[in-house]
């Protein structure tokens, strides 16, 4: 299904943490204990899974991160190096701790996720190497690292490939400035719902398209995808699944998005592609070890089980 004779080059830019996952017959509704049934140890994050995500799908995915120069840092870097994805471009900041998460999923995969990030990570972007970020394919940012993502978006632009903003909560100065840099931007429905000030996802689409000249798009969960055409907003469904585990999809999505956008397919088959990885995702408890390989995207696509 790729229209390229060679993998495509991706890096993600953002947020990479190392994630205890426990696994519950309910979340909690107050105070108290609750005990487990399964846990796991991952290196995560909005950029970290996408990477990963890419990589599982034949993309040559590079990681742009921070992390901290702990036993965690490097458990993050090998953990992700191990899925496939070139951790190169990983900075271990001196003296900071490397990003963590508490993440408590039940069995319909609903989840509650507690993130910390240390502020002694910085937000210096000096240490960058923009000409290598110029001959990716494409590149995808979110919104955890406002610095380094808006010096990515900008650079992508100057060398004319696709700048793609996963555009989730964030400050509204932050969410407003990436989407203005982006070529692209795919927005969780909270986040489209907060700037677009409406809780519709055709209509948030339709509202955030009015003001920003990137292509516009919102994940709806089992909805699918909204996105403009044009100025027509579309609507795209997922294949049905049984969730057990929705943790990362959103990540698995923007990382089969950059990869297909960097094959050059077009927008209904890039949708079709991102929406797919990423109900297929959701059958699989482990977050983001959870992202399917290729041929089980594209058996999914064309009928076959």
């Amino acid at each position: 299904m790729a229209s390229t004779d060679r993998p495509v080059r991706v890096v993600c830019v953002g947020a990479a943490t190392y994630d205890l996952l426990f696994r519950l017959e309910t979340l909690p509704d107050g105070p108290g204990k609750v005990l487990p049934f399964a846990l796991l140890e991952v290196a995560h994050g909005m950029a970290a899974s996408a990477a990963a995500a890419a990589a599982r799908l034949g993309a040559q995915a590079s990681l742009v991160a921070r992390v901290g120069d702990d036993d965690i840092g490097t458990r993050i870097i090998g953990d992700l190096t191990a899925a496939g994805v070139d951790c190169r471009w990983v900075r271990q900041v001196q003296g900071a701790r490397s990003p963590t998460s508490a993440v408590l999923i039940d069995r319909r995969g609903e989840r509650l996720v507690v993130p910390y990030y240390d502020p002694a990570l910085g937000t210096d972007t000096d240490w960058l190497s923009l000409d290598k970020i110029a001959e990716a394919d494409a590149v995808l940012v979110d919104v955890r690292w406002p610095q380094g993502a808006a010096r990515i978006l900008d650079t992508a632009r100057e060398a004319g490939i696709p700048g793609v903003l996963d555009a989730d909560v964030g400050p509204d100065e932050v969410v407003v400035d990436l989407v203005s840099r982006a070529s692209h931007a795919v927005f969780s429905e909270p986040a489209a719902a907060r700037l677009s000030g409406t809780r519709d996802p055709a209509a948030a689409v339709a509202e955030i398209a009015r003001r920003f000249p990137a292509f516009i798009a919102v994940t709806a969960g089992p909805q699918g995808c909204f996105w403009d055409d044009g100025g027509t907003v579309r609507q795209q469904r997922p294949p049905a699944v049984e969730a057990v585990d929705t943790l990362a999809a959103g990540d698995v999505f923007h990382g089969a998005f950059v990869t297909a956008l960097a094959e050059g397919m077009p927008m209904r088959e890039v949708i079709d592609f991102a929406n797919t990885a990423a109900a297929l995702k959701c059958e699989v408890f482990g977050g983001r070890l959870g992202a399917p390989d290729r041929a089980r995207v594209v058996a999914r696509m064309t009928g076959e089980r």
